[in-house]
């Protein structure tokens, strides 16, 4: 695991996206095409919208969701209304190249299988993402992987549905597909996530972040993330 520290959460974006840029590009040159998992939240929309002035293979990238909130379309709350905002609507990314999470389907569970199989059709069997970007949350969960919750535990499955977390179920990426990456990118930015960020790179708390593999594995963050 690297640790790269910058001075405050632009710079921390800024940096994100020139990682996520060289990883596509090189995917896209051994491979053909770049697939990629993105998370949400305020930093990777400044990471996104810094990647759009990226030089890419826009045409031969794949984005996919590291997971979504289980609302109807166009709700705020989802993840994928941001996600069109930016790489579609905004920028050159091709409707069809942002794989959206199925959460709108009205059985979950078949749509997590449904997830799982169109990721593989991009990215193989076991499906191996080139890139994924993590983040870190306030009590040491990345992706929806929260404490407590029986998904933690999946072991046979890419994707899957989780229990009620702040109100909502939602739809994520498992442990398994987080750990086959090629790459893995984590996006930490401010005060309140320094003592997680500590626990993290430290590799030591009972926290979901934790059980992310380490290897391959870059830590971005800004200076009041890396305070103490």
């Amino acid at each position: 695991m690297q640790l790269i520290r910058t001075a405050d959460a632009a710079a921390a974006a800024a940096r994100a996206a020139d990682e996520i840029a060289a990883a596509c590009r090189e995917a896209a040159r051994e491979r053909g095409a770049a697939l990629i998992a993105v998370s949400g939240g305020e930093t990777p929309w400044r990471m996104l919208e810094q990647l759009l002035t990226r030089d890419l293979p826009w045409d031969r990238l794949r984005v996919a969701q590291v997971d979504e909130r289980i609302t109807p379309r166009g709700d705020p709350q989802r993840n994928l209304t941001r996600l069109e905002q930016i790489l579609v609507a905004a920028g050159p990314l091709p409707r069809a190249n942002l794989l959206a999470m199925p959460v709108d389907d009205a059985d979950p569970i078949r749509a997590a299988d449904d997830y799982q199989r169109l990721l593989e059709s991009h990215g193989g069997r076991p499906l191996q993402l080139d890139l994924v970007h993590l983040g870190l949350g306030s009590d040491g969960h990345t992706a929806s992987l929260v404490p407590g919750d029986p998904v933690l535990n999946i072991r046979d499955r890419d994707v899957a549905v989780t229990g009620a977390y702040q109100g909502l179920r939602r739809m994520t990426l498992t442990l398994p597909a987080l750990g086959r990456a090629r790459r893995r990118l984590w996006l930490v930015s401010g005060a309140a996530k320094a003592a997680r960020l500590q626990q993290l790179l430290a590799g030591a708390a009972d926290i979901p972040a934790v059980q992310v593999p380490r290897d391959a594995t870059l830590v971005i963050c800004d200076a009041a993330a890396a305070t103490g």
